[in-house]
């Protein structure tokens, strides 16, 4: 059998072969961190800059009164006519806790772990707080970390530290910084780059297609931050929709409640952008490294034929998993007799909404931004390599055309 060209210009014959991942060539990797410059100085300037001091944050709240206490215990037995639970106190031995009749509905049952507060002054001194959920929490976050290692292997720890690394960003510097009543925007974007920085870097590794990524994803966000800024303002979002926002202000008088909803609008699609992106430019580098003789045009359409899938799955993703968080309001908000789209332009739903359009905008424009950078860079002067044959039987020899003396 004669070998024959696949779809992408590759030769097939009983196995494929395929050349290694196309390498930038010197200048185009100096190019790429000239373009990557501004956004790493501003991204270092802007933590520097934004990084609340102690003076600025507010003081943190007790949640317990001074000489209450909390404490963990197992349930003995239940009363729900006394709304009482009998329990086993750590260090203490048998007692009995007040409990309110949302938690009995819930379900609390004998075996249960529980969370209460010491109240000295009751004459049933412990009081229901909540379930305790540490075992079952942990459990599945070892569980998902073992399978990422598992399947993903080095990449999926590296892929686990840049999580770490970005919550803990978070947990430092974006909710500190909105509490002291910087900026909002300004807060989102630093977050955003830096936590696009350790993750794509340490997932992927420091290269050419990774950069390209990055660049890609780094358009999306700022699309996304237009649109974000634009949007709460016309659609007039407040933040303050729920108990726990209208609280807010009155803890931390200086934190811009419009400006968390941009910050969170923003925030909230970046992990979904970040997936497509480095998506779009591997499945063009796959490309480039199948069928070499590619052009940029080429590359740029095939790999839109993938981007294009993507939209089509991650869009509805993005929608099913604001559906989801907003589930107990949807239910509360569909139980009054209003109009749909009365409904839907409640503030609540809203917010929701509004999160959903933005960031499936900014999806959706990040992947031909990407794909057209993607063909752009892997085309510009790429380093030859030589192609390695990865499966399937050895190629056959060349055979000599017959001469004279074979006729």
């Amino acid at each position: 059998m004669s070998p024959e060209a696949d779809g992408d210009g590759a030769l097939a014959h009983g196995g494929h072969l395929h050349g290694d991942p196309p390498r930038a060539s010197t200048r185009v990797r100096w190019v790429l961190a000239l373009c990557l410059l501004p956004v790493v100085v501003l991204t270092v300037v802007g933590l520097v800059t934004l990084w609340p001091t102690a003076d600025q944050r507010p003081d943190r709240i007790p949640t317990a009164a001074e000489g209450s206490s909390y404490v963990q215990a197992d349930v003995l037995r239940v009363l729900p006519e006394a709304r009482l639970l009998e329990v086993d106190v750590e260090g203490s031995g048998f007692a009995l806790a007040q409990v309110p009749p949302e938690a009995l509905a819930a379900g609390v049952a004998e075996g249960d772990r529980v969370l209460l507060l010491t109240i000295r002054s009751e004459e049933v001194p412990l009081v229901w707080v909540d379930f305790v959920r540490d075992a079952p929490l942990g459990l599945l976050a070892v569980a998902y970390a073992l399978l990422v290692v598992l399947v993903a292997r080095w990449r999926g720890i590296a892929a686990i530290v840049g999580l770490v690394v970005s919550l803990g960003l978070i947990a430092l510097f974006t909710l500190p910084a909105l509490l002291a009543g910087q900026p909002p925007l300004l807060v989102a974007l630093v977050t955003a780059s830096a936590a696009l920085f350790a993750t794509l870097y340490l997932a992927h590794g420091l290269n050419a297609r990774t950069t390209t990524a990055l660049l890609g994803t780094v358009l999306g966000v700022a699309l996304t931050a237009v649109l974000a800024s634009w949007s709460t303002r016309a659609a007039s979002l407040t933040g303050l929709t729920s108990e726990d926002a209208l609280l807010l202000p009155g803890l931390a008088p200086d934190v811009d409640m419009r400006g968390v909803v941009l910050c969170g609008i923003i925030l909230a699609g970046l992990g979904v952008l970040n997936d497509v992106t480095i998506t779009q430019a591997s499945a063009v580098w796959e490309l480039r490294a199948i069928a070499p003789g590619l052009g940029r045009w080429e590359l740029f359409r095939r790999g839109m034929r993938i981007g294009r899938d993507h939209i089509a799955s991650t869009v509805y993703t993005i929608a099913f998993a604001y559906v989801g968080a907003a589930l107990p309001i949807m239910l509360l908000i569909s139980l009054y007799d209003q109009p749909l789209t009365r409904t839907l332009t409640a503030g609540e739903i809203a917010e929701e909404v509004v999160r959903t359009l933005v960031g499936s905008i900014g999806l959706v424009a990040a992947i031909p931004l990407t794909t057209a950078l993607a063909a752009l860079v892997v085309t510009a002067g790429a380093v030859a390599t030589e192609p390695v044959r990865r499966r399937g039987r050895a190629p056959r020899p060349p055979v000599a055309p017959a001469g004279p003396a074979d006729a």
